[in-house]
């Protein structure tokens, strides 16, 4: 038997079992074995002495958090691209790593994102009640018409590599031009190809909005009143970023009032969205429960990246995938 010490994690949610094998190996795991969150005072009970913690989006790495886990924490891996849910300043001071899961999970929400945009802009929902409620009459002109996107003009907020995937899964429907904002050009935009464009140029020329960057300072609550004033009356507006880059109560004004045609959302404040929120009153706005990367594949290979980032940080070594603080 190995002399080797095993070190002690916590697992905030239940986990894929290929994932939990790996830590095994190597740990002395607390893990909540459940799908829903884990209780807050839960948590911070759990954390105590622990050296290594993977988690979720849902839980707050936090002042509070990192008090209660003490000095012996070492790595917050998570299971996520993004990382909102993580206070990087309490990390840093603490000397604490933090790993991520970019790339793993590109392809799925950039597949998820185009079955959005095309269940948003032809109307898939509606028909789908039509259907169900015997409200499918006779054959009609313009009866559940929508926009198409051959000739249209498709807008990326957000040109990494997930926006950059779902431009390359549009292209083959026959957009006629791609434009992305940002601070500065990417390279890989002539591969599109795709233009390089200020927000409001964007919005102004843009058929479809679709938002696909990170949650930061910036973008929080950019997507509001004036910003949807500025876009087309036929534009539709598709959200697989963050809930919070949208003020949804100006959303839901610019949706009833025809600021814009339509909206599709992965992704909204909170989450789950309570079922009286005015958005899920709206014919014209497709709500999803944040599931860009529900795939079986994408989801297993979050949790072996995430298990691997924590594992490697445990052994002093360079994580797979560890956000720079």
């Amino acid at each position: 038997m190995s002399d080797q010490p095993r070190w002690k994690i916590y697992v905030t949610r239940r986990l894929l079992p290929e994932a939990l094998d790996l830590l095994k190996e190597k740990c002395d795991i607390e893990i909540w074995d459940h799908d829903n969150v884990v209780p807050r005072d839960e948590l911070l009970k759990r954390i105590a002495g622990k050296e290594g913690m993977l988690c979720q989006l849902t839980e707050k790495i936090n002042k509070e958090l990192l008090d209660a886990a003490g000095p012996s924490l070492r790595v917050v891996s998570s299971m996520s691209v993004g990382y909102d849910h993580v206070e990087l300043q309490q990390l840093k001071e603490r000397n604490v790593l933090l790993g991520n899961t970019p790339g793993v999970l590109t392809d799925a929400t950039a597949e998820l994102t185009v079955a959005l945009l095309l269940t948003t802009s032809r109307r898939l929902v509606e028909g789908t009640h039509h259907v169900k409620n015997g409200t499918w009459g006779s054959w009609k002109a313009t009866w559940m018409c929508g926009p198409g996107l051959s000739g249209s003009t498709v807008g990326l907020v957000g040109f990494g590599r997930i926006g950059q995937a779902i431009g390359q899964r549009l292209k083959p429907f026959g957009v006629k031009r791609f434009l992305y904002c940002g601070h500065t050009p990417k390279p890989e935009a002539p591969m599109l190809p795709a233009e390089f464009v200020s927000q409001d140029e964007l919005l102004q020329q843009s058929d479809f909005v679709v938002v696909c960057c990170a949650l930061t300072p910036e973008t929080r609550g950019m997507f509001n009143s004036a910003v949807f004033k500025k876009m087309k009356k036929s534009a539709v507006f598709i959200n697989t970023s963050r809930g919070a880059v949208v003020n949804q109560e100006d959303l839901v004004e610019a949706l009833e009032s025809g600021t814009i045609a339509l909206a599709g959302l992965d992704v909204t404040t909170p989450e789950p969205l309570p079922v009286d929120h005015p958005l899920l009153k709206l014919t014209n706005c497709v709500v999803l429960p944040h599931i860009g990367s529900a795939t079986l594949e994408t989801r297993t290979a979050m949790a072996m990246l995430s298990a691997e980032n924590l594992l490697t940080a445990l052994e002093g070594k360079p994580m797979p995938a560890q956000v720079k603080l």
